[in-house]
């Protein structure tokens, strides 16, 4: 079956970085846009960041410019969020995402296939 599995999440301190990393298998996700989602506490599922399958003109929520860089190794279906200059805003679960369908969406519901999640809590 097709599976996203996030990985790389944890605790650490604001001003710190953190890089997530989302395994793909049970397909290829060459052609797919892949999307960074996060829920934070009490909150409901945002959208972070995406990249096309291209790996060209990845797009970012405002709130994350600047300090997330959104990047794939689609060879190894892989896909990587590099987060700097963490704040207590970016404390969330982030879900890792395949859209089969389209160029690129920053819409939850485009998406065809989700990871588990992995946490990211960030001290101030």
């Amino acid at each position: 079956q097709v599976q996203l599995v996030e990985s790389g999440g944890g605790l650490v301190q604001a001003g710190g970085s953190l890089r997530l990393s989302c395994a793909a298998s049970g397909g290829t996700f060459i052609r797919y846009t892949m999307g960074w989602f996060r829920q934070a506490p009490g909150k409901e599922r945002e959208f972070v960041a995406y990249i096309s399958w291209s790996a060209g003109s990845p797009y970012y929520v405002d709130s994350v410019k600047g300090r997330f860089t959104v990047s794939r190794d689609s060879a190894k279906n892989m896909v990587y969020l590099q987060m700097n200059s963490l704040n207590s805003e970016d404390t969330a679960v982030y879900y890792c995402a395949g859209d089969s369908t389209g160029w690129g969406s920053t819409l939850t519901a485009r998406y065809d296939y989700w990871g588990q999640g992995t946490q990211v809590t960030v001290s101030s």
